[in-house]
Parts: C-alpha cells; sequence; structure tokens
C-alpha cells in the first residue's frame, strides 16, 4: 500500500510540475504579445487558459482520491494538502496571463505611451519566481522558499515606478486615449504584482509541506 500511495504523489507532482510549466510560459507569452502588440499570440494565451483550468481540475479530482483512498498522514499528507493550495494559486496566475493577453487585444496596434521597461522587468522577475518556487516545490527547499520574499519585493517596487510614471502621464496630458491607454498599461503591472503575491503564497505551502507551519512570507 505506501508503494502505491508513493507512486500516486509522485504522479500528483509531475502534474503540478505540468501545470505550474504551463502557467510560467503563460506570463511570459502574454507579455511578448503586449509588447510586440500581437494579437494572435494573445488570443492564444487566452485559449489557453482552459487547459490551464481543466489540469487544475484533474490534480484537484487526483488529491481527493488519495485522501479517501489512501489516507495520507504526516508529510505525505501535507504533500496532498499543499498541491490542493498551489493548484488555487497556480489557476490564479493564469487568469492574470490571461488579462494580460486581453489588454493587448484590447490596444490593438496602438504605439505606447513610452518604451515599456518596467513591465517586461516586472514579467521576468514573476517568472523567475515562479520557476525559482517550482523547484522549492520539487526539491522540498524551503531556504529557496524564503528567498522569494526578496524577489516579490521587487516585483512590488516597480509596480509602484509602473503606477507613478502612468499616473504622471495623465496628469500632464489628459487626453482620452492617452487616459486609456495607462489605465490598461496600470491594470497589466497590477495583474503582474499580483502574480508576485500569488508565487509567494506558492512559497508559503512548500515552507508547510516541509515543515508543517506556514509563515507570512507574502
Amino acid at each position: 500500500m505506501r508503494n502505491v500511495l508513493r507512486t500516486k504523489l509522485d504522479a500528483l507532482l509531475d502534474e503540478v510540475l505540468r501545470m505550474a510549466t504551463l502557467v510560467e510560459e503563460a506570463v511570459g507569452r502574454s507579455i511578448r504579445s503586449l509588447s510586440d502588440r500581437d494579437a494572435q499570440l494573445a488570443r492564444a494565451v487566452i485559449e489557453g487558459d482552459d487547459r490551464i483550468d481543466g489540469l487544475g481540475a484533474e490534480i484537484e479530482e487526483h488529491c481527493l482520491a488519495i485522501l479517501a483512498l489512501e489516507q495520507p498522514v504526516a508529510t505525505d499528507l501535507r504533500v496532498v494538502s499543499t498541491a490542493l493550495k498551489i493548484v488555487t494559486d497556480l489557476e490564479r496566475i493564469g487568469d492574470y496571463a490571461s488579462n494580460i493577453a486581453r489588454v493587448t487585444v484590447r490596444l490593438g496596434d496602438q504605439q505606447f505611451l513610452k518604451p515599456l521597461v518596467d513591465i517586461p522587468r516586472m514579467a521576468e522577475v514573476d517568472r523567475r519566481m515562479l520557476r525559482a518556487a517550482i523547484q522549492s516545490f520539487v526539491r522540498r527547499d524551503v531556504d529557496m522558499a524564503y528567498a522569494l520574499v526578496r524577489e516579490d519585493d521587487e516585483v512590488d517596487a516597480l509596480y509602484s515606478q509602473v503606477f507613478r510614471d502612468l499616473l504622471a502621464h495623465m496628469i500632464e496630458d489628459p487626453r482620452t486615449e492617452v487616459v486609456n491607454q495607462a489605465t490598461q498599461l496600470i491594470m497589466v503591472a497590477r495583474h503582474l504584482e499580483r502574480i508576485g503575491d500569488h508565487v509567494a503564497n506558492f512559497a508559503e505551502w512548500v515552507v508547510f509541506m516541509v515543515s508543517g507551519e506556514r509563515p507570512a512570507l507574502n
């Protein structure tokens, strides 16, 4: 019975890893669609969100089946509980990537008010955080999970910078088209800031999985 449980847990970890990889790719593609004003790529990101959600639902079903049939305890129970919680954060990150892609579609081929610099930087930090979170989960590396907090602080600082810059544009040039684009880009930055928060949640659950305690990293 122990071997059966171990096989199921290994399969569960593989599924979570696959979902996290899809989500990380979605974030990268959504920002690339925005930077390149690529509506076709943006629509592909939006359509791909259903696949992420479907995989999340499968993982939740598998978690519940393991709990019901195998009755795991101690660390094994925490692994299943962590997978259930992580799936929720991953689904939300996928939703934010889809929302960013929708901004790409709404903006169309508009020229940007200024070159996009900080928004792509935010996305790169988010993706780096997510990759580290995945590794901490696979390796059960608490130190790596804790290190993600510093990365999230960088995302927050970049968001504040983007907000101030775009607000200044709206004040200096209150034309409707300027205000509309600035508002859309602030939304993108906000989505990226929230992605960082969800990755920090991810890290908290990794610490819980390993130690049994959930620190307030976010």
